[in-house]
């Protein structure tokens, strides 16, 4: 599933009356936020047991990083609504809305949310929660509802389907151990050919009788078969390390996600970490087999050779290819990535790891002038919003 076309915030505002109530209260409520989206969400999963079950990882609610997700996407568009100057969120709205198909949510949800956040809302700020102030933020919330519906609506319709209906019985037609920690699996069944770059969510079974999802980048894949790269950090790649072999079936969705190899004749930098590699591959796969003439430089950094998962096929890839380099810097030689081996500059430039190292590497490349910077991070996004 994909769009080139992105959602369009800015179609979208606030009478006089609400803006000057949300820039009232827009401190406070800022200011509660955590709060207010746990409360949101203790309250959503006491009403509704089925969605922390099968549908929100149970791993990021207990880590507090869906909240903190929440928290950031629905202050950061409260405030571009009323202060015109604010960085526009369609990136972030973007890939929210990528992450929302990959679980198959639908239109009907979308009240589910906004009765419990406005119940959390009332709750944590009491008496300052006026008629007045509680309509504001339905409006605000509804605003930002029907951005994402309509986004939504238009991605499952690029892949023909109905929304929601984006989950495959996939059989493990291949399974690979790449590191100590990371495997790689070839699930097949009735999908749609995944763009590079993207990722499809996995959904197992476990023992309490939860379907827990995770998303995994693809490797490569087809209309037929998505091969995967798992670390395993969590409850669903512990299962599918310990309990998913060779011929056994797990959920898997239609490829989604944002992070797309752009057409074009730009350069091509790739900069990963970790895991953060397998969408590169992917990216690089597509480019060997197409045989792009595109400058491409791939920085990778990990913690030691031993532990890159895609080290053999990434440098078979770069070798396909005429005008491509590999650099990687290993932190067990206390090596980093060091942006001066890569011309960035009027180049799109494609990241994906982990927080610390995406932040790090985008405040960077502010200076270098790349064409385009995308991302991907293998958790909520509550801080790459904007």
């Amino acid at each position: 599933m994909y769009l080139a076309e992105k959602p369009n915030p800015k179609l979208n505002y606030l009478s006089d009356k609400h803006a000057e109530i949300i820039k009232a209260t827009l401190p406070p409520v800022g200011e509660n936020i955590e709060t207010i989206t746990k409360t949101f969400y203790s309250k959503m999963f006491a009403a509704h047991p089925e969605l922390i079950a099968n549908t929100f990882n149970r791993g990021n609610q207990k880590q507090g990083a869906q909240q903190k997700a929440l928290a950031a996407s629905v202050a950061t568009f409260a405030t571009q609504l009323v202060d015109p100057s604010a960085p526009d969120p369609v990136m972030m709205l973007d890939r929210i809305a990528h992450k929302h198909v990959s679980l198959g949510i639908r239109k009907d949800q979308y009240q589910i949310v906004h009765d419990n956040l406005m119940a959390a809302i009332a709750e944590v700020l009491g008496d300052a929660v006026t008629p007045e102030v509680a309509e504001a933020w339905d409006a605000v919330y509804w605003l930002m509802a029907d951005v994402l519906i309509k986004h939504e609506a238009k991605l499952y319709e690029s892949d023909g389907v109905t929304d929601g209906d984006v989950f495959r019985r996939a059989t493990v037609s291949a399974k690979e151990q790449l590191t100590d920690s990371v495997y790689a699996y070839t699930l097949t069944g009735d999908f749609t050919a995944p763009r590079p770059g993207q990722y499809t969510s996995v959904g197992v079974t476990l023992d309490d009788g939860a379907r827990q999802l995770r998303q995994y980048s693809i490797i490569e894949g087809d209309a037929h078969s998505l091969r995967i790269a798992v670390e395993t950090d969590g409850e669903v790649s512990t299962y599918l390390r310990d309990r998913v072999e060779v011929g056994d079936t797990v959920d898997a969705t239609l490829p989604a996600g944002d992070l797309v190899l752009q057409d074009g004749d730009n350069p091509v930098v790739l900069i990963s970490s970790g895991i953060g590699s397998t969408p590169m591959v992917g990216i690089l796969g597509h480019l060997a087999r197409t045989n792009s003439d595109r400058k491409v430089t791939y920085l990778h950094a990990d913690d030691s050779e031993d532990s890159w998962a895609q080290r053999e096929e990434t440098r078979a890839l770069a070798d396909k290819l005429p005008n491509a380099e590999v650099r990687a810097a290993f932190r067990d030689q206390d090596e980093r990535i060091n942006l001066a081996e890569a011309d960035v500059a009027g180049a799109d430039v494609y990241l994906c790891g982990g927080a610390n190292f995406l932040q790090a590497i985008r405040e960077d490349l502010a200076a270098k002038s790349p064409a385009n910077v995308y991302f991907e991070l293998f958790s909520p996004n509550d801080w790459l919003i904007n």
